[in-house]
């Protein structure tokens, strides 16, 4: 996914309000940026940090700018831009880079399954192959007490949601279809990614619980630039 125009360098003030980030640039000039991410940003959002943000032309916008990159006091980039998952991972499927997922004639996304009133991120068909129900998260959760361990974890807070989006996979599976749940490693420092069981057990131990069950897991990094961000690589899900 190419970023056109490329972002712009900037410094992280602060992030607040779940939505909404201060960036300064160089000549001091400060303002409000809109920031699309829910989660805790844990690691990824400190004063300080080198930020690049891109800018709408949707005059509508009350905030035009977005944050989109961080980068932490190791070097390393962090894509914050959550909606940039599901981006990467259907241009990674249309290129064949995600090697599970090859071999299906069809993509559709944002497909009502289930029976807890979900939408699943990408359905693939296939004439000669089980329907395959893929659900996406992002992963920029980076080990805090081992920080160049290359250690991710997902999620960075309690999910009740990830908990309802693993449910309604095992009934994918139960139902004779096939269930990916893939993670999106969106943070340059992280080479492995496990469930986060020291925050979240009920998730880690639900999925442990699907993996038995039959769901797959995967996990792709992604390589990331200020003008592009693309998965480009597997690495381990332990």
């Amino acid at each position: 996914m190419k970023y056109t125009p490329a972002l712009q360098p900037a410094t992280l003030l602060k992030r607040y309000k779940r939505f909404l980030a201060d960036l300064q640039l160089n000549d001091g000039t400060e303002f409000t940026a809109h920031c699309a991410n829910t989660g805790k940003m844990t690691g990824c959002a400190e004063p300080g940090f080198s930020a690049f943000y891109s800018t709408s032309d949707n005059s509508k916008r009350k905030y035009p700018q977005s944050l989109e990159l961080t980068q932490n006091s190791l070097s390393q980039l962090i894509c914050v831009n959550t909606a940039v998952a599901n981006k990467v991972v259907e241009e990674a499927i249309n290129n064949q880079v995600i090697t599970e997922l090859n071999g299906y004639e069809q993509l559709q996304s944002e497909v009502k399954y289930g029976s807890e009133n979900s939408r699943i991120d990408f359905l693939l068909t296939s004439d000669n192959k089980p329907t395959c129900y893929v659900e996406v998260k992002s992963v920029t959760l980076l080990s805090e007490s081992a920080p160049h361990s290359g250690q991710g974890y997902f999620p960075d807070a309690q999910t009740v949601r990830g908990q309802k989006h693993i449910r309604e996979l095992i009934e994918m599976i139960e139902q004779g279809h096939r269930a990916v749940l893939l993670f999106a490693v969106l943070h340059q420092g992280i080479n492995t990614v496990s469930a986060a069981s020291h925050i979240d057990k009920k998730y880690s131990d639900l999925l442990n619980h699907a993996i038995k069950k039959g769901v797959e897991v995967y996990a792709y990094k992604a390589s990331i630039t200020p003008s592009e961000v693309t998965l480009s690589e597997k690495v381990a899900f332990k």
